[in-house]
């Protein structure tokens, strides 16, 4: 697909794996909005890559809706769409203060999954309206699991789940979004260099890094929106969902 003066929402936007997508696409043509919470640090990178920033809750469909809208406004309607919010609180299932509360598992799925797919709906109708290409395709999406959707930790009860459905339902958006002509892939990345992961004390960082087979060093953000890039421009990637984690098999904990 052409990314030049494409409209593109990547949710998550202002820092981590967002942070990075959002500069890729930029990079590479498109018009950008960044869909997101964090307002202050949103602007500072739409500012940075000449896009725009739109606070959106995606767990809040009038939220979304209303954030689709001002994105419409500003760029058109969307080609590309990346989601990469999300939440990873811990929390075992049967833990020392007594059982998982069940708020605080449907907290993370609602974040996580509910809201990928809150974006995915919102920009397969925005999509369906562009003039398509040679192809026939008319847009693209991407969506954000984790290694963990495959070997949670302990503790990870809630963000396996979210993730899982992530990549359950990858395959099947793509088959019934194929007749609009708009392709769905999903990237599962391991352990990266995000602000939450920077925060955390060297040594804590290079344990988790010994645990990666090759290379032995946490992922960038901008190695993540490498991988935006080329599902974008690759026309036959489609239903896929690749892992980006430098081999790594995540232990029990």
């Amino acid at each position: 697909m052409e990314f030049k003066n494409v409209a593109a929402i990547v949710t998550g936007g202002a820092s981590g794996l967002g942070e990075g997508s959002a500069r890729a696409l930029a990079a590479a043509g498109c018009r950008v909005a960044i869909l997101d919470v964090q307002e202050e640090q949103g602007r500072k990178v739409a500012e940075d890559i000449g896009g725009v920033f739109i606070y959106c809750d995606v767990t809040s469909s009038e939220s979304a809706e209303a954030a689709f809208s001002e994105a419409r406004k500003a760029h058109g309607p969307c080609g590309v769409a990346v989601s990469c919010a999300g939440i990873a609180p811990a929390a075992k299932i049967l833990g020392r203060d007594g059982v998982m509360p069940l708020e605080a598992f449907s907290k993370v799925v609602q974040v996580n999954l509910i809201g990928s797919f809150n974006i995915l709906r919102l920009a397969a109708a925005d999509m369906a309206q562009r003039e398509p290409n040679a192809d026939g395709e008319r847009g693209v999406i991407i969506n954000t699991a984790s290694v963990a959707a495959y070997e949670g930790q302990i503790g990870q009860a809630a963000y396996s789940a979210s993730k899982g459905g992530v990549v359950s339902l990858t395959l099947q958006a793509a088959r019934e979004l194929a007749r609009e002509g708009i392709r769905v892939n999903t990237i599962a990345p391991g352990i990266f260099m995000t602000p939450m992961m920077a925060g955390m004390p060297q040594e804590v960082q290079d344990s988790l890094a010994a645990t990666l087979p090759f290379p032995k060093r946490l992922g960038k953000a901008e190695e993540f929106g490498m991988l935006v890039d080329q599902m974008v421009r690759n026309p036959i990637l489609n239903g896929e969902v690749i892992r980006l984690d430098c081999a790594l098999r995540m232990a029990p904990k």
